[in-house]
């Protein structure tokens, strides 16, 4: 009952942002989020910010029945959009992918992308701290204090890699959305992390019909924030063995995604690919 109230709450929030930024697509500040997507059209990456703003603004107004906080899913969410924003309007194209932007670090250039990296394993660190507890109840010695300690490093990194995967899915209309549907729904329905995994669950269907349209896209301000908060809906059901396996998974899609596209397999692959275009207008 109250997960599927947190959907509702997360939908309506999200919709009320997302309409109120339609209504101004024609104001001369919303240019810049303008963009050529893969089929030629002009879309608006105003979307993205909609899922941040609604689903943050759900999150804190309905933090009260979520037992342990909305403090982890505000810090992912502002942190890993608040990334986005500057990888979407000041992006440096010369450079991409994971490996593109690591190399030109290690050769002493900023991209864009390496600030972003860096960002978002530091706000999935914060976030994973912030669910872990008031510092007492993680500090300890020895063996103890060593497994708060790796659990929050490994949980950290499983909400930063999930940004950064969920931001890969985000090449063709509806694609990042739902994914982002089919892993909150279960988490939704299993216990810990249900209250995120809800609110979001939310967001991903308000803003499924115009991104299956093709008239607008998360980009890195929404997927970003769209994977982190699913990370941290993960995590908070984890032991540290089951957030080193999730890490596993995670980097080893990440580092597949370097060699094959996914978008080649998605579209080799007859169920996914009808899964894929599902609800996508025809061409």
């Amino acid at each position: 009952m109250r997960d599927g109230l947190l959907t509702a709450a997360g939908a309506a929030g999200t919709a009320l942002v997302w309409h109120h930024l339609r209504q101004r697509r024609a104001e001369p500040w919303s240019a810049r989020w303008e963009r050529t997507n893969h089929a030629g059209s002009s879309v608006t990456l105003l979307e993205g910010v909609a899922l941040v703003a609604g689903t943050t603004g759900t999150a804190v107004l309905t933090s009260a029945g979520w037992g342990g906080g909305a403090l982890p899913y505000a810090v992912a969410s502002l942190g890993a959009g608040s990334l986005g924003v500057l990888d979407d309007l000041r992006q440096d194209t010369d450079r991409k992918g994971l490996a593109g932007h690591l190399s030109a670090l290690a050769h002493g250039r900023v991209t864009t992308g390496a600030v972003k990296v860096l960002g978002l394993v530091a706000t999935g660190l914060v976030a994973a701290a912030v669910e872990s507890g008031p510092p007492h109840t993680i500090a300890g010695h020895g063996v103890g204090a060593l497994r708060a300690a790796g659990s929050v490093l490994v949980g950290g990194a499983v909400i930063a890699g999930s940004a950064n995967l969920a931001n890969l899915f985000d090449l063709r209309p509806g694609r990042a959305l739902k994914v982002g549907t089919v892993v909150a729904v279960p988490l939704m329905l299993s216990g810990g992390g249900s209250a995120p995994a809800a609110v979001t669950l939310g967001a991903c269907l308000a803003l499924l019909p115009q991104d299956l349209a093709g008239t607008s896209m998360l980009g890195d301000t929404g997927a970003n924030p769209l994977g982190a908060v699913l990370g941290v809906a993960l995590i908070q059901r984890q032991s540290l063995a089951a957030r080193v396996v999730t890490l596993g998974v995670i980097t080893s899609l990440t580092l597949a995604s370097e060699k094959v596209s996914f978008t080649r397999v998605i579209e080799s692959t007859p169920v996914l690919r009808e899964l894929d275009a599902l609800g996508r207008p025809p061409r």
